[in-house]
């Protein structure tokens, strides 16, 4: 049971190129099938209908010979063996009996081709006619009509000789299979190469995809000549390879500000512990040389724990933990913690009236992101000026909103200042400007709770973040 499974599931499928080749030659083979089926189906009805018009043209004369002269047996005879007893398609033989079954006259070798009781009868007077094909014992084919004559109650029995018809229908039928085998080997030759033409521009693509990798994303497929379902898919592709260029350059530059944040404490590290090493020094030296090494690996711890905050803000559900949370009560908690440094940098730290917003969120992150938030306009906001937070509801959404009266950031550098590492001023480091990861979080954050960020600027006026969450996260207050 297991080894079939296996082989079942290793099967390679079928390609798109079959499955096109046997589409094409099923559809236009049942085109062909249908047209010859159509015409042998006219061809047998039309034979049908002359021979049944024949039949009745002779019945017909018969019957006018009966109307006309009841008692006359060579007018009857002269109908029965008269003019029309030879069609195109055969002779015609009739049979005439009264209504007592007695015969009144019959064409020469009817009895003897066709016997009385081997034809078929009226079963009772309501049928006045009966259409049929007959063979006869000598394999013989016929066209058989049978009519009673209203007025007198007699029977007319015709038949015609069919078999010239019937071969050449048999002949008509054996040409038609060999044309339909030939028909279908023509379609499926057909289906196979206007499949492969089609497949064509999809191979071309495919191969020119096979060229590019991570050492040549620059190259695009091209458009030109396309058809518009290709041209549409090589758009596609492109436009992944701009997003796959974008990453592996932000990829890229991220390794290389990592490394570049981590040189420079490891290279502190070293200094102060050469330093150390080189000669003899006092306890107290010792310690200052202590001091300075916890600093410098706090700052690799902070640093690598925001690292691994992000690398887990990928797994959101592995990382929320919410609760339900007064959000106006939690900014009051967080003007409370920085009031000390904001009146130490003489700067007004102001909140206005949230509270009784009950929201279901992760307590401690939100804490976080509106922390990193706040400490980054204090960092940026000169002596008398302010920070406000607030927050409110509407539009189907609730929001918190820092904003400064800072020394803004430049337009050109608001598309960037949430991505890792990134910093505005360039000038500052890591020592004077932290790590450049403080926003970075604050996405991470804002992202987990299913929000997103906005940040509007103006050089010496100020900036304003806004963060705004979806309602379905917000709780009423019971």
């Amino acid at each position: 049971m297991s080894w079939k499974s296996g082989s079942n599931s290793t099967r390679r499928p079928w390609s798109l190129a079959t499955y096109l080749t046997l589409w094409y030659s099923l559809s236009a083979f049942a085109l062909v099938l249908v047209a010859t089926g159509y015409l042998y189906w006219a061809l047998a009805n039309n034979l049908d209908r002359e021979d049944d018009q024949f039949l009745a043209d002779r019945v017909r004369s018969v019957m006018q010979a009966l109307e006309s002269s009841p008692k006359d047996q060579s007018a009857i005879d002269k109908a029965i063996n008269g003019s029309g007893s030879q069609s195109e398609a055969g002779q015609i033989m009739i049979r005439v009996s009264d209504a007592n079954g007695r015969i009144l006259g019959e064409s020469p070798g009817f009895g003897t081709l066709l016997p009385a009781q081997a034809l078929p009868k009226l079963a009772n007077d309501s049928v006045s006619e009966i259409r049929r094909d007959f063979e006869s014992d000598a394999k013989r084919s016929y066209r058989l009509l049978v009519v009673r004559h209203s007025a007198s109650g007699a029977l007319i029995q015709s038949a015609m000789d069919r078999t010239h018809e019937a071969e050449l229908l048999e002949d008509y039928r054996r040409h038609l299979s060999y044309i339909l085998g030939l028909s279908l080997i023509a379609c499926s030759i057909g289906g196979y190469v206007i499949a492969k033409r089609g497949m064509r521009p999809v191979n071309l693509v495919a191969r020119m995809a096979e060229r590019i990798g991570s050492s040549n994303l620059d190259e695009r497929l091209e458009l030109a000549g396309k058809p518009a379902e290709i041209s549409n898919l090589a758009e596609t592709f492109n436009n992944m390879l701009d997003r796959l260029k974008d990453s592996f350059a932000r990829m890229g530059q991220y390794s290389a500000d990592i490394a570049h944040e981590l040189r420079t404490p490891i290279h502190n590290l070293r200094g102060e512990i050469e330093v150390a090493m080189g000669n003899l020094r006092t306890p107290a030296e010792y310690q200052e040389a202590l001091s300075s090494l916890l600093e410098e690996t706090n700052r690799l711890s902070r640093m690598i724990d925001s690292l691994l905050f992000l690398a887990r803000a990928e797994q959101p559900k592995s990382m929320l933990n919410r609760e339900p949370v007064d959000l106006g009560a939690e900014l009051a908690r967080v003007r409370d913690f920085f009031e000390a440094p904001a009146t130490e940098a003489r700067v007004k730290l102001e909140l206005a009236d949230g509270a009784g917003l009950n929201v279901n969120v992760d307590r401690t992150l939100m804490q976080r992101a509106i922390g990193n938030l706040v400490e980054n306009a204090l960092t940026h906001t000169p002596e008398g000026g302010s920070v406000a937070l607030s927050v409110q509801e509407g539009g189907g959404e609730w929001t918190v909103t820092i904003a400064d009266t800072g020394s803004g950031i430049s337009p050109e550098h608001l598309p960037y200042l949430f991505d890792r590492f990134y910093r505005a001023d360039r000038s500052r480091s890591a020592r004077t400007g932290g790590a450049g990861l403080g926003l970075a979080i604050v996405k991470g954050i804002v992202e987990l709770h299913g929000g997103k960020v906005e940040i509007a600027s103006e050089l010496g006026r100020g900036t304003r973040v806004t963060l705004r969450f979806p309602r379905d996260s917000t709780k009423s207050n019971s």
